[in-house]
Parts: C-alpha cells; sequence; structure tokens
C-alpha cells in the first residue's frame, strides 16, 4: 500500500549511490547477493536467540541494498536475469526472517510461523502469475517505480512488510500473535489481487 509513495520518497537518493557504484564497476547483481547475505545474517542472529534488536541493523542494510540494486541496475543496464534474481532472493529473505522465529522457539511459534509462511506463499503465488499474465499482454506500470516484473498494489506490499519484520525483532515474545495478524492481512492483499486478475484477464 505504502510502495508507491516510498519509491517517490528513496529513489532519487538511491539512484545517485547506485550510479556511484555503477561508475566504480560494481554491479546490479553484486549489489542483490550483497543484500541476501545480509538478510541472512539477521535471520541468523534471530534464529540463534540472539536479541532482536541486534537484527535490525543488517535487516535494515539488506532492505537498502535491495533498492540498490535496481538503481545500479538502471545505471548500467538492465538484464532481465537480474530482475530474475532479485525476486527469488527477495523470496528467500521473506521466507528467511518468520523461519527465524520458528526456530528461536518452535514451541511457541511454530504453528503461527508456519500459518505466516503459508501466507507469504499464497500471496506470492497470486503477485507472480499476475505478472505473468500482465506480460503476455504487455501490460506497464511504473507506480512502483521501474520494474523487471509487473508489481500490483496491494493491502500489504515490501514496505509494510519490512515495518513488520523490524517491530518483531524489537518485540520478539510478541511474535506469534503479530504473525496471525499479518498473515490474515495477507490473505485478504491475496483475495484482492485475485479479484483484479478476475476483472483484468477475463
Amino acid at each position: 500500500m505504502l510502495d508507491g509513495w516510498m519509491r517517490g520518497v528513496i529513489d532519487p537518493g538511491l539512484n545517485r549511490l547506485g550510479k556511484g557504484l555503477a561508475d566504480r564497476g560494481v554491479t546490479a547483481d553484486a549489489v542483490t547477493l550483497a543484500g541476501l547475505a545480509l538478510g541472512l545474517l539477521a535471520a541468523g542472529v534471530l534464529a540463534s536467540g540472539g536479541p532482536g534488536w541486534a537484527a535490525v541493523l543488517p535487516l535494515m542494510a539488506s532492505r537498502v541494498a535491495d533498492g540498490l540494486d535496481g538503481a545500479v541496475a538502471r545505471a548500467r543496464g538492465k538484464t532481465d536475469f537480474g530482475g530474475y534474481l532479485d525476486i527469488v532472493c527477495d523470496f528467500v529473505f521473506y521466507a528467511a526472517i518468520p523461519m527465524a522465529f520458528v526456530m528461536r522457539d518452535p514451541m511457541a511459534n511454530g504453528v503461527a510461523g508456519a500459518f505466516l509462511l503459508a501466507s507469504f506463499y499464497i500471496n506470492g503465488s497470486t503477485f507472480l502469475g499476475y505478472a505473468v499474465l500482465a506480460e503476455k499482454r504487455g501490460m506497464e506500470t511504473r507506480s512502483r517505480g521501474e520494474k523487471s516484473l509487473y508489481f500490483t498494489a496491494g493491502l500489504l506490499e515490501g514496505t509494510e512488510t519490512i515495518a513488520f519484520f523490524l517491530i518483531l525483532c524489537l518485540f520478539p515474545a510478541a511474535f506469534a500473535p503479530l504473525a496471525w495478524g499479518f498473515a490474515a492481512l495477507c490473505l485478504v492483499t491475496a483475495l484482492s489481487r485475485v479479484l483484479l486478475a478476475r476483472r483484468s484477464f477475463r
């Protein structure tokens, strides 16, 4: 819901930084993989029982890298593989953080974590399925910035998910109730995208 607004706030700075990195020979794929490594580091801190606040910095750095890789790609020239790698790494990151909380306390977080991951899986399938059909029909949008895939708006998007993960890091004991609530909203997002697809692709 907030991604379109957020892109307008962060893109100018990211584009300047991305051009600087591109001029120094840094590739977008390298930034993507660095972002994933930072995200997995945050997940490792959480899974090992470390203080949640210790995961905040690598988690935020990971998401900065996730925005920066696109800026580098725009400066150097986008590739289809780069867009593919970016979405794969995003999905790995979005799975790793909930899984870390399950590993941290399986008894308290297992069922809620499974429901959260299931909601991500369902939501992701509606997102990717829509993107495939939008590409088939030649549809384009820049409302979420310049992307390799067609991004549809939803109640919960990347901005809300990152904010949710940060709240979990700061209040790890509240994972279960927060996960149940967020997962329910994810399913609402998925349903709204199915209804949008029904209107768009009939």
